[in-house]
């Protein structure tokens, strides 16, 4: 059982490191006769070649409902006027897939509603789910504990990309991230924080559209912008507390990106 664990623990660093792909289409037997060898190569590399030139993908067309859900949520969002009637919205809300998928109810946020950072992770889990907050399981626990030793207590409003928990606790995807996209920028706009905090890989990506993996984003600085451009706020991505707690040794990292956010944020302060 250790044994599986520790594979899980490695498979799971490398996924959050942004690898995707293995080195080849097919496996390679090599115990193999040497005289069998030859042909096993020639068949693995015409695999190779037409794996190198695959057809060209026919264009992806933009379902109608897809659009009319996209538009429903940004009328939604904007007229919210508030951080409640946000929730609200949320929570009427039709036009994301996980909401029939399993999720017992939208989980929003918690914190400071004048925070000065936004911290903004993937999804809910299974305990995000029951309660009705997010970042409340070990995961989020942890992260309350960073911010406490980091001085950001009581300056942080914590959300996430998507507002139901994805079965089985998997990533988002970027459709769902995208359907709940326009109430996310809108709490942005309500909370009006000086500082983002993007926790984890996916949201990340989902904020930022970098390609890379979070252990090339994280300890940066990017400049995140809003869909209509009218918001521009500087944003760090940062190791998500679930993958600290599976890898102990990168809480130096996370710890390491605190500090620096918490710096910037005290060199604001002293500008007005």
């Amino acid at each position: 059982m250790s044994d599986r664990r520790a594979l899980e623990s490695l498979l799971s660093f490398w996924a959050d490191a942004g690898v995707d792909a293995v080195l080849a289409d097919q496996p390679v037997n090599r115990t193999l006769r040497a005289k069998e060898a030859p042909r096993l190569l020639e068949r693995t590399a015409a695999s190779s070649r037409q794996a190198s030139n695959p057809p060209a993908p026919a264009p992806r067309a933009v379902a109608a409902s897809t659009i009319a859900e996209l538009e429903a949520a940004r009328r939604l969002a904007a007229e919210a006027g508030d951080l409640a009637a946000l929730e609200a919205a949320i929570g009427a809300f039709e036009g994301c897939p996980l909401k029939t998928m399993g999720a017992s109810r939208s989980v929003f946020a918690r914190g400071a509603p004048d925070a000065e950072v936004m911290v903004i992770g993937e999804g809910p889990g299974a305990e995000e789910d029951a309660r009705g907050q997010p970042f409340v399981g070990r995961a989020g626990r942890l992260l309350d504990v960073m911010f406490d030793a980091a001085g950001l207590a009581g300056r942080v409003f914590i959300t996430n990309t998507v507002f139901w928990r994805p079965p089985g606790n998997r990533t988002p995807t970027a459709a769902e991230q995208e359907a709940c996209a326009p109430f996310v920028e809108r709490a942005i706009a309500l909370v009006k924080p000086r500082l983002l905090l993007l926790v984890g890989g996916a949201a990340a990506k989902a904020m930022l559209k970098e390609p890379q993996g979070i252990l090339a984003l994280r300890g940066r600085w990017f400049e995140w912008r809003s869909a209509d451009g009218t918001l521009e706020i500087p944003a760090m991505p940062t190791l998500h507390p679930a993958f600290l707690l599976r890898q102990p040794a990168a809480k130096a990292k996370a710890w390491s990106d605190l500090l620096i956010l918490g710096e910037r944020l005290d060199r604001l302060a002293r500008q007005g």
